[in-house]
């Protein structure tokens, strides 16, 4: 099997036990998502007194859980969805974090400026994934991980690059090719001195409506300005691996610095904020429970053997959201291992 077959099959892989729920999945994204409160629907594992019941549920998430009493009833949830549980999730108001442009400062930056000890926001070289990066036109997000141009092995690499978001790196669609990239990001001092690289590529968000399936870009580096050691995690192990509910996992970014996380939901489809530019819709996503803040976007999230399981793009006070690291790769045409 080929890298590309093989990261397609990885980005699209369910667990046993939930791959027979996608038919009834979209059949509560097509009957919830246009309601009040709702901004995703996924498969998961029935939650009951905060404890995973391992019972395989339809997952409607909601910005907030309110009682049923205080709930239209047009609103509310059934309890199956073709005879599936339903269970009902609070995400918070899901926004894209991090990649907010520097003129036009939201909420996100204001996280940014609460934070007082800034670690990973200085400049290092080489720099190693989890440190500040941005475009030079946004506050700053995180960089994920070191890679380099999806071809087949062995071979000669010509070119490597930084991955993260296409909010951080490319300014959410506004940027140009070529455009530069500072490490650390703007909002923590970095300026032209401090260019690490130049945008190399970015996947297009898409405002319309249609399905999203990644935040993702890439900034092409110098080779001795980059490291695959992630700071506090170490190397990936492997390329990629399919998330399970339940799952722990962990990353390191620029604003949370290490932290830990559970899987609570996959194949999720949700409605994501990106300020003045607009709702995304992103579909086949990772819901975990919280494990990041503005200025984190972009960083790679591990599991504990350090497999790459997606790459964090958004979130809320109580959820964090992940692209599949799989078909991030696939999608940007490159590896972040061996």
């Amino acid at each position: 099997m080929h890298d590309h077959d093989l990261f397609a099959a990885e980005a699209s892989a369910l667990p046993s036990d939930l791959a027979d729920l996608t038919g009834a999945r979209e059949a509560a994204e097509d009957r919830f998502m246009d309601r009040s409160n709702v901004v995703g629907v996924g498969i998961g594992h029935k939650i009951s007194n905060g404890e995973d019941t391992g019972k395989p549920s339809i997952m409607v998430l909601v910005s907030e859980k309110l009682p049923e009493s205080m709930l239209d009833s047009r609103d509310k949830v059934s309890k199956t969805v073709e005879s599936t549980p339903t269970d009902v999730l609070e995400v918070g108001h899901l926004l894209a974090g991090g990649g907010t442009a520097v003129e036009e400062p939201m909420e996100l930056s204001q996280e940014l400026q609460q934070i007082d000890a800034q670690k990973l926001a200085t400049r290092v070289r080489p720099v190693r994934p989890g440190y500040s990066v941005g475009h030079f036109k946004i506050t700053a997000g995180t960089i994920g991980a070191g890679c380099y141009d999806l071809a087949p092995l062995p071979g000669k690499p010509t070119r490597y690059y930084i991955l993260s978001n296409n909010h951080v790196l490319a300014n959410s669609n506004a940027a140009a090719i070529g455009d530069p990239v500072y490490q650390p990001g703007p909002f923590d001092g970095g300026g032209p001195a401090d260019a690490i690289g130049r945008l190399a590529r970015f996947v297009p968000i898409k405002f319309d409506g249609s399905c999203n399936y990644v935040d993702a870009a890439i900034a092409e580096v110098p080779f001795d300005t980059i490291d695959r050691d992630i700071y506090w995690n170490g190397y990936p192990t492997t390329a990629a691996t399919a998330a399970s509910v339940g799952q722990l996992v962990k990353k390191t970014g620029r604003t949370t610095h290490f932290t830990t996380g559970r899987v609570t939901a996959v194949n999720a489809t949700v409605n994501v904020g990106y300020g003045s530019a607009g709702v995304a819709k992103f579909c086949n996503q990772i819901i975990t429970s919280d494990m990041s803040a503005g200025g984190d976007s972009g960083s790679l999230v591990l599991d504990w053997q350090n497999r790459p399981v997606g790459l964090l793009f958004a979130g809320s006070a109580v959820a964090t959201i992940l692209n599949p690291i799989a078909a991030v790769q696939l999608a940007l045409q490159v590896r972040v291992w061996p």
